[in-house]
């Protein structure tokens, strides 16, 4: 392999074969940078001893496919490249063959300017030679490796279900396959190998996964696609401890392959915590988390503000934003989606000018710097009233109302500010079961 040649391969005769990197032609001598999936070495033709190699590597050109022998030599000191593993070592080359010449790409596997999504996806099978594709494959290899070693190592059987199958009731639309012999009848891509795993289950095969392919007829999303791959797995006689243990044991496996160690057990919050808290069943724990301040606002304040004051008032708290111009203030309007009449206070300073004594009190509540942003999410006055207090029973639609568009807001402005606030570093899982 390209990638594999070290200082202790000196003197060693060796076969590569992969593609031209990159060709340097310094007259007598010619150096091409061959490369693989694993890595690249530098290949030098030489003029003087074997020029009859040296003419045929005047041929080579970006993306050909070449077989070179030589032997492995230890490059001089002030050549050496500490950026690459093969850099302490080049292979002389004694016999060249090309394997299959190439038309100039349309844009190099090297290129550090990436051509449109559209030029990459037509020549999807250049833009795989990228380095960074071919290590989200292989790292892809790698945790599917890790799951499939951890279920095993726990009693879990990978057993492959059909594809081919009959309609059955799920949450999207199915991809029809016709039958050829049986006209006018369809089979159905599965959307998840729900009623196979259930069968497997009364079958005795009481611990079952799969890394599975499942089709969906949706519309495409963020979080959506026609076909994906998902984990699906399923136990007899399960007890909620052990299913969290089992998700949490794959999972600390699969990124520990990736090179991330995670802490276990994960944190747990019931469905109406999490949404009183943060609005949605899956928050993004890195952002601070609402702060409830509709006590901070006198009853002729609500009033005056035309705030129902039998819904939550939510304070969403952003770090380090700074001063925001009037224009910058007007944008965050067009990010609020409000749900079932929800209220947006984007200008703090308004509230601060004709409520000082509430400001105060939630800029307190919230442990808000002098530089954070501070926008309120309530129920306007013409929303549904609520008869007992949100902290003694379960959410109502018209909580859910204003906590889902603080929610979707408190996300909307993390991301617009990221670049201030800083708390989406890479490599920071903040994991959760929420039941």
């Amino acid at each position: 392999m390209c990638g594999a040649l070290r200082s202790s391969d000196a003197g060693k005769k060796a076969v590569l074969m992969g593609w031209v990197n990159r060709r340097r032609d310094l007259g007598n001598l010619i150096f091409v940078d061959v490369r693989d999936r694993s890595g690249i070495t530098q290949v030098v033709f030489s003029e003087e001893s074997k020029p009859a190699v040296h003419e045929k590597a005047e041929l080579l050109r970006n993306e050909f496919v070449i077989a070179v022998i030589g032997t492995v030599k230890l490059r001089d000191a002030n050549t050496i490249n500490k950026n690459i593993p093969t850099g302490e070592v080049e292979l002389v080359a004694d016999e060249l063959r090309i394997l299959n010449d190439a038309k100039h790409p349309p844009f190099l596997p090297g290129d550090t300017a990436l051509a449109n999504e559209e030029m990459r996806l037509k020549y999807r099978y250049i833009d795989l030679r990228r380095e960074n594709m071919q290590f989200n494959i292989e790292l892809r290899h790698k945790v599917a490796l890790a799951i499939r070693d951890y279920l095993s190592s726990q009693g879990f059987f990978e057993i492959e279900t059909p594809f081919m199958t009959r309609s059955t009731p799920e949450g999207a639309r199915d991809y029809l396959v016709p039958s050829r012999v049986q006209p006018g009848m369809f089979y159905a891509l599965p959307q998840s190998p729900q009623l196979f795993k259930q069968i497997l289950m009364i079958s005795g095969f009481d611990k079952y996964f799969q890394i599975v392919r499942c089709f969906r007829d949706e519309d495409l999303r963020a979080d959506r696609q026609p076909e994906f791959t998902q984990i699906d797995l399923e136990m007899s006689y399960p007890q909620p401890e052990r299913v969290w243990e089992t998700v949490e044991g794959f999972l600390t496996a699969a990124f520990r392959a990736a090179g991330h160690e995670i802490k276990t057990p994960f944190a747990r919050m019931d469905y109406d915590e999490a949404i009183r808290r943060y609005g949605i069943d899956k928050p993004d724990l890195r952002l601070p988390e609402f702060t409830e301040v509709r006590d901070c606002f006198a009853p002729p304040d609500l009033q005056t503000l035309a705030v129902n004051p039998d819904l939550p008032v939510v304070a969403i708290r952003i770090p380090k934003v700074g001063e925001l111009s009037r224009k910058e203030r007007d944008e965050i309007k067009p990010m609020f989606n409000s749900k079932g009449g929800a209220k947006l206070f984007e200008d703090f300073k308004r509230i601060e000018k004709n409520f000082p004594e509430a400001a105060k009190k939630i800029q307190e509540k919230c442990r808000a710097a002098a530089d954070d942003l501070i926008v309120l999410v309530s129920g306007s006055a013409q929303s549904g009233r609520e008869d007992h207090p949100a902290s003694k029973r379960k959410v109502t639609p018209h909580e859910l109302a204003v906590y889902a568009s603080a929610g979707l807001l408190r996300v909307a402005l993390a991301q617009k500010y990221a670049a201030k606030h800083g708390l989406f570093q890479r490599g920071d899982f903040r994991f959760l079961w929420v039941t």
